[in-house]
């Protein structure tokens, strides 16, 4: 049995008014009867990755496992870039198998020169059946490059080089249509998979802010992720809001810069990140805004009441 290949849309497969299928994406892609069995194509209704939901990725992984179970030593999904990131980020928390799960897809269309879809989806077929790609969790392949989920990032709206990743720079390459992994990051914990769908907002502070368009987007909100300045400040005038709002849900401190990590004991003043965590505040780490919503709202899907402490001790692990 060969690796199994989700078609599930996006810039990979859109040939202008048409949307191409599993057979008629990997029929554009030289070489890929070079690879040890022939691809188990599996088409999915198409949507657009921003319309994607949880339940729709959670049942993706269900699927994937289900391929694995019956056989298979990996597994390929082709989506849309706009929230590749977030999905692969969900998709490695709950993914508990050594078959590489690898997301790819593409940011030039099939109707473009340049193309990028049919050289992005070879290199994830041959990571997926690699035996090195094995017990590194969820993959992206993009551009010749392996990443982690939990690193990956989209940093430019129409570059071919956009998934980068900024913390740890990329595991892997292809070379030579060789899979070559550099370096094997630590597995983090499983997570369960979510029995409810809990509300997460994300809040990104901006110069001259409001408590009250903070307090408003909160409303309502089962956590809050604060996408904030640097190493993790904010706006003095934002910090009783805060300092409230994490008596009454998880509140979680990220950088809105998408690289390196909250800081947690070098600066005092008021909305730095030593008053905000003296407030009740977690510390996200390295787990950037977008991720950090995602593992929020997987921590408080799972049923149970979740404290600050609790959830800091889960980021901890995770950032």
């Amino acid at each position: 049995m060969g690796v199994t290949l989700f078609a599930m849309g996006g810039t990979i497969s859109m040939a202008g008014a048409d949307r191409l299928d599993g057979a008629a994406l990997t029929a554009a892609v030289p070489g890929l009867d070079t690879l040890a069995e022939p691809l188990d194509i599996r088409d999915l209704e198409p949507i657009g990755s921003g319309s994607l939901t949880f339940e729709r990725v959670l049942s993706l992984a269900a699927a994937a496992a289900e391929a694995v179970r019956a056989g298979s030593p990996g597994v390929v999904i082709t989506q849309g870039t706009d929230t590749l990131e977030e999905t692969a980020f969900l998709l490695d928390l709950v993914w508990s198998w050594d078959a590489p799960l690898v997301v790819t897809g593409a940011m030039r269309n099939p109707t473009l020169a340049g193309h990028d879809g049919p050289a992005n989806l070879l290199a994830a077929a041959r990571v997926a059946e690699s035996r090195d790609g094995r017990g590194l969790g969820v993959l992206v392949a993009f551009n010749d490059e392996i990443h982690a989920a939990r690193f990956v990032r989209k940093t430019h709206a129409t570059s071919t080089a956009t998934f980068v990743s900024p913390d740890a720079g990329p595991i892997g390459h292809l070379v030579e249509d060789r899979v070559r992994v550099l370096t094997h990051p630590p597995r983090r914990r499983v997570l369960p998979v979510p029995v409810r769908s809990a509300r997460v907002a994300l809040y990104t502070v901006t110069l001259d802010d409001d408590p009250g368009t903070l307090a408003a987007v909160a409303e309502g909100q089962d956590g809050l992720v604060v996408a904030g300045f640097g190493v993790g400040h904010v706006p003095a005038v934002l910090v009783p809001t805060l300092g409230e709002l994490a008596t009454r849900m998880p509140v979680v401190l990220t950088s809105r810069t998408g690289g390196g990590s909250v800081l947690r004991n070098t600066y005092h003043q008021p909305g730095a990140e030593i008053d905000l965590l003296g407030r009740g505040l977690v510390d996200g780490g390295f787990v950037h805004p977008y991720k950090a919503r995602v593992l929020l709202k997987v921590l408080l899907g799972d049923g149970a009441t979740w404290s600050g402490d609790q959830v800091a001790a889960a980021f901890a692990q995770f950032g």
